[in-house]
């Protein structure tokens, strides 16, 4: 069976489905790319948990650039070509769907990592557990005061004997009023994960959403945090 042109086959070396960005032609890790699905009436709408039936079309840009390709009718044309189709409606918010698809699919990873017990809240348990070296992932939320995050990316430097590098956790591009209704809990503020897998499953959701807004929103260094 032929696979779309935007869907192609695992690279040899790492078994990783590998997709083609329709905008940039680049071939990445399905992982690292977002998807946009077809429904039955011909709306173009943002499938980031790539679940949606039906042939899918990815995307690996940022949202400025997302939102100039649609501008220029580039994003028209490549669809077009992905999807062999001649009719379908791109909303025009289609950028801002996606951001918010984002946003929502990592905060959900969040609150189930809550529920499962693979993460800590609370200043002092998540300090006792980094300087344990314990810790696996540190999160802030955007309105953490700057003391409370240096204390804390302290303690992780110290109990991962890394001390004197810049080590340090990420500042969220969420509020704890947001983590707070997103883990069900109160006032959280930072977050610890302690447990190896979860933190790659929150790293890839964080990564994307992270690319996708890029640096206006959170530092430079983000995504190299969630690595």
């Amino acid at each position: 069976m032929r696979n779309p042109p935007n869907e192609t086959r695992s690279k040899p070396l790492d078994h990783a489905p590998y997709r083609k960005c329709i905008l940039t032609g680049e071939s990445l890790p399905q992982e690292q790319l977002m998807r946009l699905a077809m429904g039955p009436d011909g709306q173009i709408a943002p499938d980031v948990r790539s679940k949606a039936p039906g042939r899918g079309a990815w995307i690996g840009v940022n949202r400025a650039a997302l939102e100039t390709a649609q501008a220029k009718g580039q994003l028209k044309g490549a669809l077009a070509r992905a999807f062999k189709a001649a009719r379908f409606d791109i909303p025009d918010n289609l950028a801002e769907m996606l951001e918010t698809a984002l946003e929502r699919s990592t905060l959900d990873r969040l609150g189930l990592e809550a529920r499962g017990g693979t993460l800590l809240t609370g200043s002092e348990k998540i300090e006792t557990a980094a300087r344990q070296g314990d810790l696996n992932m540190l999160l802030h939320a955007a309105d953490a005061g700057r003391d409370g995050c240096a204390k804390l990316d302290q303690a992780w430097r110290v109990g991962s004997d890394r001390e004197g590098e810049n080590i340090r956790g990420l500042i969220l591009p969420v509020d704890r009023q947001g983590l707070s209704v997103a883990l069900g809990r109160q006032n959280v503020v930072h977050i610890g994960i302690t447990d190896k897998r979860a933190a790659g499953r929150i790293s890839h959701s964080l990564k994307r959403w992270l690319h996708f807004i890029s640096s206006d929103k959170v530092d430079d260094d983000a995504e190299k945090k969630v690595a």
